[in-house]
């Protein structure tokens, strides 16, 4: 059998962490077992779908690197077989047409909830053969004896009494087909072997099992993932900070920490944290998936981020530094080499490099009253006139030169290499300082140091 697996957002809002999940465990699902991996938007609520919904879907997962290997396709441009479909479950007399009103199906719900029932249609409209001038729904005809086993891969065999379940719409008013509907088409028309989902459409299964096997159709393993909750406890929303997964690029986090993060949400390996995307091709298994809901854990994610800054190949963190920095300064892939120690995420090194890009700097109050003393005006100038004849401007010329101005003043390094600091940077933290004023460039180095040079000799004056 091949495996073709697929997801399948609806574009009315963000793609957000659990549909990322989601997305992530069908395509490794796809890729392990070398099969396809399927990308369809469902966008047949007209009122609610937006393009813009549509582009961030789209955007995340080239993000995040999941390629689709066929689709995207869009259900809106599939109306034509969706209607043949339910043309031919009414030929055979599967489905019919229901004229029951909103007021009349409002009034049914509230006496069976009074009455302590399960809502559901009461078939009002099955027998009815002859035809009427008032637009009607149309509804499937669901078995009303038996059952349906759900034979999920996560869950275990889940049972459902057809009794239960009502004759679901297939089709608005308006001929629009319904959500249940377009997917059972969609999954079939597509060769769709294992559907990979979040619990919250496990009601959704056995209606449309029922539909698969009144067309004939070949029902799909299901596989049916646990909601992801906050901290708190509580089911993951805005207020945990889960908006979109582009929000997360915009932080700062690397795609590779954020899928990796993903995969240990309810997914693991014995203890193993750490995996590159290989690993999670080779290592992962539907079973393996626990069936309880997942907590996000923000500091965790941080925590991964940070490793892969750190341990990532400079040039390629460099790429997904450029959304954060200033590309007119030095070498991205330099910076993220000096200071990968010191960020979680890219948007923290890039504010913590700030001083690498522009010409000046903002000097911090309270660095410049530490080390902008007077004292250090001759040793400082001395330093700045040897900088700027500096002919080779490398981070081992600049060393030596600190340290011969250091010795020439008799004077210990850091109180030289400090003021050197605060003057090129703003502030008294830096990556070692030779290397620092060596990214800054001698042009930029030189102009700091006038003008901290300036501000010392205005505090003389003063």
């Amino acid at each position: 059998m091949t495996i073709r697996t697929r997801f399948a957002p609806s574009p009315t809002g963000y793609l957000h962490v659990g549909g990322v999940r989601t997305a992530l465990f069908s395509w490794l699902y796809a890729r392990k077992h070398g099969g396809q991996f399927i990308l369809r938007i469902e966008d047949t609520d007209r009122e609610r779908s937006t393009q813009a919904s549509v582009n961030a879907i789209l955007e995340g997962m080239a993000w995040l690197g999941l390629q689709s290997d066929e689709g995207p396709f869009y259900q809106t441009q599939r109306f034509d077989r969706y209607h043949q479909v339910i043309e031919q479950l009414l030929a055979e007399g599967k489905a019919y047409y229901c004229y029951c009103s909103k007021e009349r199906l409002e009034k049914l719900r509230v006496m069976q909830l009074a009455a302590k029932q399960k809502p559901r249609y009461d078939e009002k409209c099955r027998k009815i053969t002859t035809s009427s001038d008032v637009k009607g729904v149309i509804r499937f005809k669901n078995p009303k004896v038996g059952q349906v086993v759900v034979k999920d891969l996560i869950k275990g065999n889940v049972i459902f009494n057809n009794s239960e379940l009502d004759d679901l719409i297939i089709a608005r008013a308006d001929g629009t087909p319904t959500y249940n509907l377009t997917v059972v088409v969609d999954d079939w028309d597509m060769r769709i072997s294992h559907v990979i989902r979040g619990d919250d459409h496990l009601n959704n299964t056995p209606r449309q099992i029922n539909l698969l096997q009144a067309l004939g159709a070949p029902i799909p393993q299901y596989a049916h993932l646990s909601m992801i909750n906050g901290d708190d406890g509580q089911r993951l929303s805005k207020r945990h900070g889960a908006v979109s997964v582009m929000n997360y690029k915009e932080e700062g986090y690397l795609p590779d920490a954020l899928l990796n993060y993903l995969i240990r949400l309810g997914w693991s390996h014995g203890d193993q944290e750490i995996f590159s995307r290989q690993e999670m091709i080779d290592l992962f298994d539907l079973t393996a998936i626990h069936s309880s809901p997942a907590a996000f854990n923000t500091d965790k994610l941080l925590w991964l981020n940070q490793h892969y800054i750190k341990t990532g190949k400079p040039e390629e963190i460099a790429t997904h530094l450029q959304l954060q920095a200033d590309p007119s300064g030095p070498s991205l892939a330099e910076i993220v080499k000096v200071q990968a120690e010191r960020a979680k995420t890219l948007k923290e090194l890039a504010e913590n490099s700030h001083y690498f890009f522009g010409e000046s700097v903002e000097f911090d109050n309270k660095a410049v009253r530490k080390h902008l003393k007077p004292a250090i005006h001759a040793p400082l100038t001395e330093l700045c006139e040897r900088l700027a004849q500096l002919s080779d401007w490398n981070a081992e010329g600049i060393h030596a030169t600190i340290h011969a101005v250091a010795e020439q003043y008799d004077i210990k390094l850091g109180k030289i290499a400090q003021p050197l600091r605060v003057a090129v940077t703003g502030g008294a933290v830096s990556p070692p300082i030779d290397v620092t004023t060596y990214l800054i460039g001698q042009t930029r180095t030189v102009e700091r140091l006038k003008r901290a040079l300036a501000l010392i000799g205005e505090k003389n004056e003063s």
